[in-house]
């Protein structure tokens, strides 16, 4: 079976090259002609742990290939995954591949939408004469994890009411389905509205015990192992309940903002979601207060940052807290300094020169009053702190995301903040 992904963004490129991974025959197509020659190449242009090497091996075996062609892309495949970034075209997309398909195709909206796009899609097609079976089908992807999240999803979900595209479907994630992960099939509301209340629910909880840890440092309690308490409760589980400077990514405000305005448009109010949010937005604030306390003001103060993406292994700064963080400090009338292994670049469109960008975590250190790690990137754990400690004007470190061995740093000598730390 040939199977398309239409899409060069980073849903397109990740699902594109770890189908191809499966074995299948993968063709994906966008009008973009130079982006497909550097995807065919294996230049992707972000940083995403492990998949620059699957596509090379793909594009290799030839089970991958990129197309600009969309008449012979949409004739030749039976199955196209929708998977642009952005949902602004999507319908005008879907009627035009559904005319040039040689039969009626199945297909499955990966990209993210507001609850309704589906079917909304699928009644203008049919007003059209046209047949074609709209699927939609989220997926949940963690920047830096992307290909680990696609191969090792928790479950599968599939919107639709046609049983031949779920027989489909099943086929082409068959590795998956024979592994044991769960298949849901329900409409394709349901599957839209999945995405944006997964992404709610995450917040809420990281929003949580952000609160709690700073109740923590005023009773003297370690939100850090109140957090692996709370987690080792089955009812509650770990993942995303660590205190830090909240919940950032490619898709999270938007699938937050989405769910908010499907709720008051119909009149439900979504006051959690909406607490969630506030202290998500508040956080940068209280990172600041924390620095300002250790450094009596922030005000003409040199900071130094390490680390800007919003989280470990990608270079994506969307939602980025350690972006905020800088831009708060700033118009604080802090100067601020940071490195990042990859992000620089997407870090500098955000930031717009109020920041100075360093080579080297050292660099970043030298000469300021207090360094930040902004970003746990694991290659600021073996940092050398008798080094770095000498680079600055003060040995204060504010470890927003509790990755530094707090009772090591305090013996050699450094005054460090954590979060929701005594």
């Amino acid at each position: 079976m040939q199977i398309g992904v239409y899409g060069s963004g980073y849903l397109g490129t990740v699902i594109s090259a770890c189908l191809a991974d499966f074995g299948t025959p993968v063709s994906c197509c966008h009008p973009d002609r130079t982006r497909m020659v550097d995807l065919a190449q294996g230049n992707i242009p972000f940083y995403e742990k492990n998949l620059k090497e699957v596509i090379r091996r793909n594009v290799r075996a030839g089970r991958l290939a990129y197309s600009t062609d969309l008449e012979s892309f949409a004739r030749k495949t039976q199955v196209i995954f929708l998977a642009e970034d952005s949902a602004a075209n999507l319908g005008d997309l879907v009627l035009r591949i559904a005319k040039l398909a040689a039969k009626p195709p199945i297909l499955t909206i990966v990209t993210p939408v507001a609850v309704g796009t589906a079917n909304a899609i699928q009644k203008a097609a049919n007003d059209g004469g046209l047949q074609a079976t709209i699927v939609s089908q989220p997926m949940f992807f963690t920047d830096g994890c992307a290909v680990e999240d696609f191969n090792w999803p928790d479950r599968l979900i599939l919107g639709t009411t046609s049983g031949e595209a779920v027989q489909v479907l099943k086929q082409i994630f068959h590795p998956l389905v024979m592994r044991g992960v769960p298949v849901i099939v329900t409409n394709q509301a349901t599957a839209e509205l999945v995405r944006e209340a997964a992404t709610a629910f995450v917040a809420t909880k990281i929003s949580f015990i952000n609160e709690v840890a700073s109740l923590c440092e005023r009773v003297n309690a370690d939100a850090v192992n109140l957090a692996l308490a709370l987690g080792l409760d089955k009812k509650i589980a770990p993942r995303c309940l660590q205190p830090g400077a909240g919940m950032g990514g490619l898709f999270a405000e938007s699938d937050m903002d989405s769910l908010a305005d499907l709720a008051q448009s119909n009149g439900i109010p979504l006051r959690v979601l909406s607490a969630a949010r506030d202290v998500n937005h508040t956080l940068a604030e209280r990172l600041v207060d924390k620095i300002a306390i250790a450094l009596n003001s922030v005000e003409n103060k040199d900071v130094g940052i390490l680390g800007l993406s919003f989280k470990p292994n990608t270079n994506s700064v969307a939602g980025s807290s350690s972006v905020r963080l800088a831009e708060t400090l700033v118009s604080k009338g802090a100067r601020v300094r940071a490195y990042d292994p990859v992000a620089i670049p997407e870090a500098k469109q955000r930031l717009n020169g109020s920041v100075r960008y360093c080579d080297t975590a050292y660099a970043a250190a030298e000469g300021v009053d207090a360094l930040v790690v902004g970003t746990g990137w694991p290659e600021f754990r073996a940092l050398d702190f008798d080094r770095i400690k000498h680079l600055l004007k003060k040995p204060i470190i504010v470890d927003t995301k509790n990755v530094l061995d707090p009772t090591r740093l305090r013996a050699l000598g450094f005054e460090y903040v954590g979060i929701g730390r005594a």
